[in-house]
């Protein structure tokens, strides 16, 4: 678990993007509330795992309360998950976030039917209020703009936005450096 820990650390740093001298990726991330949502999502799995009663919904409790976040327990996220602002994140179902994914904040992840989950590739960043639903696959690097509702499968390095989502940027266009600015200049909202 330390391990572990360490290594969501390690990505986090990687995903803010900031170098501090003298400080280590641990001391870094300590001051991120996505690092600590992340300990306390993996030592709810290590409760469930070794069948340690009540801990699992004394945590998921605790995350909701502090945090405002819900996050599933069947669902499998990446290292270095990164929740820019956590309130009213819901990541349900068994849906699959991968490495370095950026939550800006109000992101739902899930289906509105049992139709299957998504599965989010590394790198990926969701801006405000975006929902992704449904057995969809967002590709790696893609950047979904605020308020946009995926509910078909997005390729990767694309910029998708709106209500359905769809692609205004595609694979074979360069995306800008920035996934943020990118989002802000392609975007609805």
């Amino acid at each position: 678990m330390i391990r572990i820990l360490h290594e969501d650390a390690r990505q986090l740093a990687i995903a803010v993007g900031r170098r501090e001298p003298g400080k280590t990726p641990t001391r870094m991330a300590l001051r991120q509330d996505s690092f600590l949502i992340l300990a306390l999502w993996r030592l709810r799995c290590g409760a469930r795992r070794w069948r340690i009663p009540g801990v699992n919904h004394l945590l998921r409790r605790v995350q909701t309360v502090v945090f405002g976040i819900e996050l599933g327990n069947e669902i499998t996220l990446g290292r270095g998950v990164f929740f820019v602002h956590p309130i009213g994140i819901v990541v349900g179902g068994d849906a699959r976030v991968g490495d370095r994914v950026r939550f800006m904040g109000s992101n739902t992840v899930g289906t509105a039917r049992d139709d299957g989950c998504p599965v989010i590739e590394d790198d990926v960043v969701l801006g405000a209020g975006a929902r992704v639903l449904g057995p969809v696959r967002v590709g790696r690097n893609a950047v979904i703009g605020a308020n946009a509702v995926v509910l078909t499968d997005i390729p990767p390095y694309s910029v998708a936005v709106g209500m359905p989502a769809r692609v205004v940027r595609d694979a074979g266009a360069p995306l800008a450096t920035d996934a943020v600015a990118a989002m802000v200049a392609y975007g609805e909202g």
